[in-house]
């Protein structure tokens, strides 16, 4: 039980310094990296809570796949010296405190009104089919469908975006011109 509970702290420490990771890191590989560890903790999170075949999809869909994806993805942008926005961040200047001001105070309202009176006890009990494969399968196509496919179809859209602003960032859009090289 210690050993579960210490677990848990250095999982959930994990969870967030990649998650932190991923968000302020400049280099874009070193922010994949920071994801692939954020998704491990993760997985490890799914096995404290018993749904072994959740931390396993976890680690062999997200962090396998996925995250190949990615780091071709960012190898294909490369580091170009053209910026991809404007260095003018007096919106974000002005809006970003706030923004993260409005996020803490959700969180604390959050932690503060689920009442924590539940962390002492032993939890709901579950169905023997929790996380198995039969009852995520059941839920990905029935329930929960739309969201599936939506994030399936997001995950798309960013990696033919990142392709798109690799073809705008090194000039390669003026190739596909009815003058250009390859016409």
């Amino acid at each position: 039980m210690l050993f579960e509970q210490i677990l848990f702290f250095i999982a959930g420490f994990g969870a967030i310094a990649g998650a932190l990771g991923v968000a302020m890191l400049r280099n874009p590989f070193f922010s994949v990296l920071a994801l692939v560890s954020h998704l491990i903790a993760l997985a490890v999170l799914f096995l404290l809570l018993r749904a072994d075949f959740l931390a396993a999809a976890q680690v062999v869909v997200y962090a396998g796949a996925v995250m190949v994806l990615y780091v071709f993805v960012v190898a294909y942008v490369g580091d170009s010296d053209a910026p991809l926005r404007a260095t003018d961040d007096g919106l974000v200047k002005a809006f970003g405190p706030l923004a993260a001001l409005a996020i803490f105070l959700e969180i604390t309202f959050a932690v503060v009104g689920s009442s924590l009176s539940g962390l002492g006890g032993r939890g709901p009990d579950v169905d023997a089919r929790y996380g198995s494969p039969e009852a995520i399968g059941d839920l990905l196509l029935t329930k929960f469908l739309l969201p599936f496919e939506a994030a399936s179809f997001l995950l798309l859209l960013a990696a033919v975006g990142a392709v798109v602003l690799a073809r705008k960032r090194r000039g390669l859009e003026d190739l596909d011109a009815p003058g250009g090289v390859a016409g």
